[in-house]
């Protein structure tokens, strides 16, 4: 069975990422190490500094995912530094300052970037497209109460993830398709 390793501190991901792998008989285990996030302008590069180091350390096929979100009326903010507003800026306050604007839409980047000890390097992304609610609700994580998919009319606190799972696991089912594929 062909192995890869995911750099995530996250349960969610690892578990999405092992039902993903798993169909492919790979199996998918993890590198819990707090590796710098670096300051950049997009989720590729943070997720490609991360396996970059990793590589070195470990040899292994490595895997590195990360997100950002783009809130359009804010011209893209807070983009790459999302997991920082999310953690610092009250929901309420990022519902107060929308209020100035008609425009609710905004979408979701996730890019995910396998390095293989062989020194081949994979980038994937892709957009989620996304709303933000008027209206706090749910229960789960800070800006969670607000974002749902743009299809959708229940806020990701609402709703269970395995209900948008196939939503947040593109990269990992490219990722797994591409390593099936490989004969090393």
């Amino acid at each position: 069975m062909k192995e890869v390793f995911l750099i995530t501190g996250n349960k969610g991901k690892l578990l999405a990422a092992q039902r993903v792998f798993s169909k492919y008989n790979i199996q998918v285990k993890q590198i819990k190490k707090d590796y710098p996030e670096i300051q950049a302008k997009s989720s590729l590069e943070i997720a490609r500094f991360t396996v970059l180091e990793a590589i070195k350390e470990f040899k292994v096929p490595v895997i590195r995912e990360d997100h950002s979100l783009f809130i359009h009326a804010l011209d893209g903010f807070p983009g790459p530094y999302t997991n920082y507003f999310d953690k610092t800026m009250p929901v309420k306050t990022l519902i107060k300052i929308l209020s100035l604007f008609e425009d609710r839409s905004a979408h979701m980047e996730l890019a995910a970037v396998l390095a293989l000890p062989s020194g081949k390097i994979y980038d994937f992304v892709y957009q989620v497209p996304l709303k933000i609610s008027k209206n706090i609700k749910g229960n789960e994580r800070n800006w969670d109460k607000v974002l749902m998919l743009s299809s959708d009319t229940r806020t990701f606190s609402e709703s269970e993830e395995d209900a948008r799972l196939e939503v947040w696991t593109k990269n990992y089912e490219e990722i797994a398709k591409l390593l099936s594929t490989d004969k090393k």
